[in-house]
């Protein structure tokens, strides 16, 4: 049986502590890039939309989102990954430095091309969307200054988030150096998982898989209440966490602990207008959370509620401190 979460988070508390939380962001860096238009004919070439283009806009994604949505709710936070040696990768050290974020963790790539994803969105609704990217690894001279980044920095943070978006970053030798030093001085290490990544992250302190990827990592479909039971025990043992948070979009998350209940936590999204960027989002005030003393239940309604703003805006977007007092202040409390 799934446990309604009950209780009174002191959001108020929670956000002057985010405050003096810091957190390091290693994993994909990329561009989200929107073309914004509107659509009134159909191609005379082929069934499909022509879109009048009215405005672009590019912004921070991938790690960097996770890096965006952690600073947008007042937490301290690094970052280290790989970009291009290319003009994007240049721009995003321009939107990093906009935002007065700390960009001495990126390590630029010859040969490399910076991941771009590129969205057509029409009238508020997604048209097409492209990617352009490499998938390879990352060169071992990459891989050394990023460990020598990490080493560095690993004392001065009170958490670590590996956003792994499967585009090269995320290798054995990297997740090998930062599970060891997790086994020393046990920080807080939450992974936003891949697929065909998962063995790379047993000894992580949670994990945050959407539906899908929890049922590929058990071999297992979710139909109901008692296999999403037996999909997250398995990946709690499977890969030693203390926690795994499954994300189910509309359905809400379902929080798995091994020295705890499992803690259904309902949607509280109202509308719906787009998911980018949501498991961005999830991470990053899930994780922000924990390292600034929340339980794992309490962390996780915090993630929920973010989750709910993102979803109603269109665009990568982020969460603001006043908007989640707002949402938790209205929260029922039981």
């Amino acid at each position: 049986m799934l446990r309604q979460i009950s209780g009174r988070i002191d959001i108020d508390k929670l956000v002057q502590r985010f405050k003096k939380t810091t957190l390091l962001v290693v994993g994909d860096i990329m561009i989200d890039e929107f073309i914004w238009g509107t659509v009134s004919r159909i191609s005379p070439e082929a069934p499909v939309p022509v879109v009048a283009v009215t405005h672009e806009d590019l912004m921070l994604g991938g790690a960097a989102n996770v890096v965006h949505n952690v600073h947008s709710l007042g937490g301290r936070v690094l970052l280290t990954g790989v970009i291009g040696d290319d003009r994007m990768g240049e721009k995003i050290k321009e939107l990093m430095a906009e935002q007065k974020i700390d960009g001495r963790g990126l390590v630029a790539e010859s040969g490399r091309s910076t991941t771009v994803k590129t969205r057509i969105i029409a009238h508020s609704q997604q048209v097409v969307r492209f990617d352009r990217e490499s998938r390879e690894p990352i060169s071992t001279k990459s891989q050394e200054r990023l460990l020598r980044y990490i080493e560095k920095n690993w004392v001065n943070v009170d958490g670590i988030i590996i956003s792994d978006y499967g585009k090269g970053l995320i290798i054995p030798d990297l997740m090998d150096f930062i599970m060891s030093k997790k086994r020393d001085d046990g920080k807080l290490v939450a992974v936003d998982p891949k697929m065909n990544n998962f063995a790379f992250y047993t000894g992580a302190t949670i994990l945050t898989p959407n539906r899908y990827e929890a049922e590929v990592a058990a071999g297992k479909e979710i139909r109901d209440d008692d296999s999403l039971m037996e999909v997250g025990n398995q990946l709690l043992e499977r890969f030693a966490s203390q926690a795994v948070l499954i994300t189910r979009g509309e359905e809400g998350m379902v929080l798995f602990e091994r020295e705890g209940e499992v803690v259904n936590v309902p949607t509280v999204a109202k509308e719906v207008y787009d998911v980018t960027g949501a498991g961005d989002t999830v991470i990053s005030a899930l994780t922000l959370a924990l390292a600034a003393g929340s339980t794992f239940a309490e962390a996780a309604v915090v993630a929920n509620y973010a989750a709910g703003i993102v979803v109603g805006k269109v665009g990568t977007a982020t969460v603001k401190p006043e908007e989640l007092r707002k949402a938790l202040s209205g929260r029922a409390h039981s």
